[in-house]
């Protein structure tokens, strides 16, 4: 990073771009989950940020062009600078920005916007608070100038600022109800709200006072609410829907393609998502690592990966950072993570041994709480219990509609649960975030307290030399998946996104978070 230079990023066009687009027309697309609430300052899931994103506007976004996924450039940001030392960060705003309601934004927006996530009153959930604990102050001197005080410089601050979850909201709606963007839309995005239908659908149509102008292509959109993983399909087959933007699975692709040839693209990417299990620390016997342990060392993984790789979104075997990025852990160093070894035999007669020690007995049952989206979860929830089963522990299956599943896990109303963890850009702050002491990260769904591990999340953040900061974030990751057993990590994601081949202007990324603000689609002919 440079400091002390002007930083300023336009939105290009895509480079292979052989068409003008053209306006007109509804984009109808297929979401598998339905939102938990509507503040995407409180969630985590893409269930809320597909229908509504398009509702709002970001300080900065990631490139909706770069298929790496990594390049930033403005949303309401026009320009940026960073001090000399990178510990502030000075913002100017583009002007004419307006909510949906027709006031100015300002930078009293985007500072209460940003205080209500780093900074949260009591009550307030906030499940990016963790990422932030670099951020001493925000500032709003002049109405088009937010400012970022900085505890120390950062690496990771400006992709944290990119997160497509950071909703601008309008800073007099906070002040008078902190929760009100829970249950509410208003933002200053590219299409404004028309209805949410539960069960059924979400509609946006055309913001014609949006900034960028000449944006939105589109007329509006329609989002339909779609669980089966067969109806979803069949909505693409069909063409009574156009895309569905999380992704599908190898069959259900190559049903796509045989059934609609020329008339679907597909475009695929690594995918920075993997799942984790979120074991509960306060109920026994998960609260003894010898038991969490256990219950990873029964897990084959590199059979796993080539079995689940055939029928679902799962593929790879992975650490804490996905295979082939920049501090990602070679196969040799995961393999002398427990249960990331090739003999499982060997691995299992452990985990017998732990249990035992431990005071469990064999057939010992407890409930495994799964998230109710079938691709990848269902066949995940089966061969977990298959694997947990020949170690001589019987998981008894629960499978949640998302905002039932939320709801326990927030409350610590489970022992095992299917959780997930998906970063929007390549970069070990926010893959590492969710894993400190639960005081520091309300998303830590295992409910620990490990002051080790936060100091180690601290040093990785402010380490300068690429070296070092690896060797601190293997250590990070013996700590959190081999020696405290605090989360089991399955396998990580591919993505791949067949959808109709009318949809334009629209790149796949490895986060089904980002490009969902819709301004750059189109449809052609």
């Amino acid at each position: 990073m440079v400091f002390g230079a002007l930083l300023v990023a336009a939105l290009p066009l895509p480079a292979a771009a052989q068409e003008a687009p053209r306006h007109g027309g509804e984009l109808v697309f297929v979401v598998p989950a339905e939102p938990p609430s509507y503040d995407a300052h409180r969630e985590e899931t893409f269930a809320i940020v597909h229908p509504a994103a398009p509702h709002y506007s970001t300080l900065l976004r990631v490139d909706p062009f770069d298929r790496s996924g990594t390049r930033i450039v403005g949303d309401l940001a026009e320009s940026w600078a960073a001090s000399r030392d990178g510990r502030t960060y000075t913002f100017t705003l583009r002007r004419g920005v307006r909510f949906h309601d027709g006031s100015e934004l300002t930078a009293r927006d985007v500072k209460a916007s940003y205080d209500k996530v780093i900074f949260p009153p009591p009550g307030v959930a906030s499940n990016r608070k963790g990422e932030y604990l670099v951020v001493e102050a925000v500032e709003a001197p002049d109405a088009q100038t937010v400012v970022f005080r900085l505890k120390w410089a950062s690496p990771s601050f400006l992709p944290s600022l990119a997160s497509p979850f950071n909703w601008i909201y309008k800073a007099e709606i906070l002040a008078r109800d902190m929760r009100w963007y829970e249950r509410n839309i208003m933002g200053t995005g590219p299409f404004t709200f028309v209805e949410y239908v539960k069960g059924s659908h979400w509609i946006g149509k055309k913001n014609p006072s949006y900034w960028d102008k000449g944006k939105p292509y589109l007329d509006g959109y329609r989002a339909l609410f779609v669980p089966d993983a067969a109806m979803q399909v069949g909505a693409i087959r069909g063409q009574r829907a156009m895309i569905q933007f999380r992704g599908f699975s190898p069959p259900e692709r190559d049903t796509l393609v045989a059934a609609l040839g020329s008339k679907i693209t597909v475009q695929e990417s690594p995918w920075e998502c993997v799942n984790p299990l979120a074991l509960n620390h306060e109920r026994k016997p998960f609260n003894d690592k010898r038991v969490r342990r256990a219950l990873t060392l029964a897990l084959d993984r590199w059979q796993g990966a080539q079995a689940l790789s055939k029928i679902t979104i799962l593929k790879e075997v992975a650490g804490v950072q996905g295979p082939g990025t920049p501090f990602a852990a070679t196969p040799a160093e995961l393999e002398r993570l427990a249960g990331y070894g090739r003999d499982v035999v060997k691995a299992r007669a452990e985990a017998r041994r732990l249990l035992r020690e431990a005071g469990v007995s064999d057939g010992f049952t407890f409930t495994f709480k799964n998230r109710g989206i079938p691709n990848p979860y269902v066949a995940l929830g089966v061969w977990l219990a298959d694997q947990w089963r020949q170690i001589g522990l019987a998981a008894k299956i629960e499978t949640l509609e998302l905002g039932m599943l939320y709801a326990d896990i927030r409350s610590g109303n489970f022992e095992v649960a299917a959780d997930f963890h998906c970063s929007y850009i390549v970069e070990p702050d926010l893959a590492l975030f969710k894993f400190q002491s639960l005081d520091r990260s309300p998303v830590n769904y295992s409910r620990y307290t490990d002051r080790a591990l936060d100091e180690l999340y601290e040093k990785q953040s402010r380490a300068t030399d690429r070296e070092e900061r690896r060797k601190l974030i293997r250590e990070f990751e013996k700590r959190l998946l081999d020696e405290e057993a605090h989360y089991i990590y399955t396998l990580q994601w591919h993505r791949i996104v067949p959808h109709n081949a009318r949809v334009r202007g629209w790149t796949i990324t490895p986060s089904h978070f980002l490009n969902n603000q819709l301004d750059t689609v189109w449809l052609g002919d």
